[in-house]
C-alpha cells in the first residue's frame, strides 16, 4: 500500500478504535463527528437485531462498513473464512457463528488499536474460533490455498494497490474459494472534485473503483465468475452539508447522482487442481 495513504488510513481508524476503547461515542466515517448509530446514511440498518443481539456494544460502535457482507455470503459449517480489514470484529463474529465449532475465521487488521478492540470483543462474545492478525490486504500473512472464503467491508476501497489486494486473495484462497465483499464503487462518468468530495464523505481515502475496473482487476487475478450487485445507491442529498462544507455546490455534486454505491461483489477461484510451485 502507498504509504501516505497507508499511514492516513491507520491514523483515522486508529483514533476511532481508541475513542470506543476508551468508552466514548464512535467517529464518523466522512466527517469525524459523532453522531448516532441510526443517523449515519452510510452504516445505517447494515445489520438486523437478531445479528446485533448476538455480539458485544463495541463490535458495533465500530461498524463502519458499507455493506453486511455476512448476510450477501453463504458460509457453511466447517469453512475457514477470511475477513480483510476486519476492524472491530462485527463480521469476524458473526461469521464465526455461521461457520460454527468446525469452522474458523481469520481477521486481518493493520491498526493495532482496531486488533486490540477486537480482541476485546471476541473475549466479551466468548467465541474461541477466531483469530485476529496483524498485516496489510496487500500482503496476508497466511499460506497459499488456505481459506475457503474471503470476506471485506468497506475496505478494498482504502487500498492504493488494489491489483495486489486481488492476487492476494487469489493466493491465499482454495480452489473453488469464493470472494464475497462488499466494497464501493463507481458507475459512470464522474467529475474529479466531486468524486473526490463524495468519496471522502462516505470514507474512502484511496477512491472506489469503476465498476468495470473492479471486474477487470479480479478477471486479471485469475477469478471467474464475477458479479457486482448494487445493495446501497448513495443520495448525495444526504451529503448536502459535507459538500458545501468542502465548498462544492450540492445542485453540481447532483450530476453524480445514482453513480456512486456500495455493491456486493462475488467471484471464484477455479476449481482445479493447485499447480506445482
Amino acid at each position: 500500500m502507498n504509504k501516505p495513504i497507508r499511514d492516513a488510513v491507520a491514523h483515522k481508524y486508529g483514533k476511532i478504535a481508541e475513542t470506543i476503547l476508551n468508552g466514548d461515542d464512535r467517529a464518523c466515517c466522512g466527517s469525524g463527528t459523532p453522531p448516532q448509530v441510526d443517523d449515519d446514511p452510510i452504516t445505517r440498518d447494515l445489520y438486523d437485531a437478531a445479528d446485533a443481539h448476538l455480539l458485544p456494544g463495541g463490535a458495533l460502535q465500530a461498524s463502519l462498513g458499507c455493506g453486511n457482507p455476512t448476510a450477501l455470503a453463504t458460509l457453511m459449517p466447517g469453512q475457514v473464512v477470511l475477513d480483510l480489514g476486519s476492524g472491530g470484529g462485527i463480521d469476524v463474529l458473526l461469521s464465526a457463528r455461521r461457520v460454527g465449532p468446525t469452522g474458523f475465521v481469520y481477521g486481518l487488521d493493520m491498526t493495532p488499536e482496531m486488533l486490540e478492540l477486537a480482541r476485546r470483543n471476541q473475549a466479551e462474545a466468548g467465541i474461541t474460533n477466531v483469530e485476529f492478525l496483524q498485516g496489510t490486504i496487500e500482503d496476508i500473512p497466511l499460506p497459499d490455498e488456505s481459506v475457503d472464503v474471503i470476506i471485506s467491508n468497506c475496505v478494498i476501497n482504502l487500498s492504493a494497490d488494489k491489483a495486489k489486494v486481488f492476487a492476494e486473495a487469489f493466493r491465499v484462497l482454495r480452489p473453488g474459494g469464493w470472494f464475497a465483499v462488499s466494497d464501493v464503487v463507481v458507475r459512470g462518468e464522474i467529475p474529479a472534485e466531486i468524486r473526490r468530495s463524495v468519496e471522502l464523505w462516505i470514507g474512502c481515502v484511496a477512491g472506489a473503483l469503476d465498476e468495470g475496473d473492479f471486474h477487470a482487476g479480479l478477471t486479471a487475478a485469475g477469478f471467474v465468475d464475477v458479479d457486482i450487485e448494487p445493495t446501497r445507491v448513495y443520495d448525495l442529498r444526504e451529503a448536502e452539508a459535507f459538500l458545501t462544507a468542502a465548498g462544492i455546490d450540492p445542485e453540481a455534486a447532483e450530476t453524480a447522482a445514482g453513480r456512486i454505491m456500495a455493491a456486493f461483489v462475488r467471484a471464484t477461484k477455479p476449481n482445479v487442481a493447485a499447480t506445482s510451485r
